[in-house]
């Protein structure tokens, strides 16, 4: 969940008040941010195309457990799909250790990586990589379901279970103690701190701050723009506060209120911007066909993309990659809280959140984008292919769903904002994890926490730091480097779970021995 999208919005430096600010803290962090962005985004070139190293660290992992589980995002699909059916319809079997119930801990999941990359990311890929882009975006995706099989039993596997029932799971539990058992312990012990350091990081300033100023940005163009009621820097402020306010009252409540306000967003968000593309596809029927064969056509013919097919599908890749966090370490923590006694029954879960992101929301958006074809976008495209900029992304999404629905604008609105909100207080979670490890858990030490997460709220709204921000988005990155190493490391633990879990399946299938008249007494 990189930022990416709507135009960031600064109430105090547009007013004057804090261009000072803004420009003495950019300073000071752009050098820093330079340095690791261009070792973290370092590209290596194949075929001519250039692409950032990460992404093939991501895509390769994502390859390498496809084989080594035997495509289980495919022969699991149908059980994954059972587990979260059966959750959702019960509050967890009496006795399992766990917090929340395996939807529940989906939907906090997904909640952190479906957001405005899944419109603005998506409509910038289909114009510069064209509507290839889109076939390639689903492959990352499926690729991207194996590496969440894998970090989230891990994160289930290592969990630590408080003796007031509060869980904690993730990297930085399966870093430490899943190597050390692999005869790795110093190893793993250096790798946590800095994981945690990392997640803390980018869950104040890209998953909370950034959040807020996007959804202040997209408030401000529905509502008239800098001539409107939301442009003001009172306006701001009142936003900043109330979100600030509705930040902390979830977070106060842990990961059960966590689990219970996402468990209701999740669904209500995604039903609201996919019925909306349902509404444009529907009313377009006829180019269905022909879209669906461009896409797949173009992913391997396109026309007027640098690097032909290898560039279309390293800008699928990207997207996806970006979008779904698949390897980041981040969704583990959510997954790690659930009610379940056997730890490969959560990876199964996982496994549908790049689905839903990736394979359906991506999907959704970019064919709607290429059946609506609006002008924009197809000036855009031809922008593209000459080298010129295009305009941003949530621009050219609004402007395919006008074709049928002149108000979207509105609609979009609704869903940033509830986009928003679920990221803020699913990443502020995993931010509490890391601070937990660097600070302790004592009530003082994770009130400081929150009370911090929802002040940055209130600084969202008034400042951009855009340069803080683009060093948020560069060391997120920095985690899949740490968390994909001990992935590739406790895979045979993984695979023993998994062999555990069906033998106890086929246990469970075979009829039972009918007890004699002697031992019924």
């Amino acid at each position: 969940m990189p930022h990416t999208a709507i135009p960031p919005y600064s109430s105090l430096a547009d007013a004057g008040g804090a261009t000072g600010i803004e420009e003495t803290v950019n300073s000071v962090v752009n050098p820093l941010t330079e340095a690791v962005s261009a070792l973290i985004f370092a590209e290596v070139t194949v075929l001519g195309v250039a692409f950032p190293w990460i992404v093939a660290w991501l895509v390769v992992a994502g390859t390498v457990f496809t084989c080594y589980f035997g495509v289980i995002q495919l022969r699991g699909f149908r059980h994954a799909v059972g587990l979260v059916r059966a959750s959702s319809r019960r509050t967890g079997d009496a006795g399992d250790p766990g917090e929340v119930t395996p939807f529940r801990a989906l939907t906090a999941a997904v909640s952190g990586t479906v957001g405005l990359g899944n419109i603005a990311g998506v409509a910038v890929a289909v114009t510069v990589g064209g509507p290839g882009a889109t076939f390639w975006m689903v492959l990352c995706g499926l690729l991207g379901m194996a590496i969440k099989f894998v970090e989230c039993t891990l994160a289930v596997k290592y969990r630590e279970v408080d003796e007031d029932g509060t869980v904690r799971g993730g990297p930085l539990q399966y870093l430490r103690r899943g190597l050390a058992d692999r005869g790795l312990g110093r190893f793993g012990r250096m790798l946590a701190p800095l994981f945690a350091v990392v997640i803390v990081f980018f869950a104040v300033i890209g998953g909370n701050m950034f959040q807020i100023n996007q959804t202040l940005a997209q408030l401000r163009g529905v509502t008239g723009g800098d001539d409107g009621w939301m442009a003001g820097t009172g306006a701001s402020l009142g936003f900043g506060i109330v979100a600030s306010v509705l930040i902390a009252v979830v977070l106060l409540g842990g990961m059960k209120v966590i689990g219970a306000v996402t468990a209701r967003l999740v669904p209500t968000m995604a039903a609201i911007y996919i019925v909306a593309c349902l509404v444009v596809i529907s009313a377009n029927a006829d180019a269905v066909p022909t879209a669906i064969g461009l896409i797949v056509q173009s992913a391997f013919s396109p026309t007027g993309v640098t690097g032909g097919a290898i560039g279309v599908m390293i800008i699928g890749f990207q997207r996806a990659a970006f979008s779904n966090e698949a390897g980041l370490g981040s969704a583990p923590m959510a997954h790690a809280a659930v009610k379940t006694r056997h730890p490969v029954t959560e990876g199964f879960v996982a496994m549908l959140g790049p689905f839903i992101d990736t394979v359906i929301v991506c999907t959704m958006t970019a064919l709607t984008i290429v059946i609506a074809s609006p002008q924009s976008w197809i000036a855009a495209r031809e922008a593209a292919e000459k080298g010129e900029a295009v305009p941003d992304g949530v621009t050219l999404t609004s402007d395919a769903f006008a074709t049928v629905l002149p108000w979207f604008p509105y609609v979009l609105t609704v869903a940033v904002v509830l986009f928003a909100f679920s990221t803020i207080i699913t990443w502020s979670y995993y931010g509490e994890q890391g601070w937990a490890d660097l600070f302790g858990r004592s009530r003082t030490s994770l009130t400081v926490y929150k009370l911090l997460v929802s002040a940055c709220a209130v600084i969202g709204s008034l400042l951009t730091l855009g340069a803080v921000l683009d060093l948020a988005d560069a060391l997120l990155f920095v985690l899949a480097l740490f968390n994909v190493i001990g992935l590739y490391l406790m895979a045979p633990v993984v695979k023993k779970e998994l062999t555990d879990y069906r033998t106890h399946l086929r246990s469970r299938s075979r009829p039972q021995p009918q007890p004699q008249d002697s031992e019924i007494g």
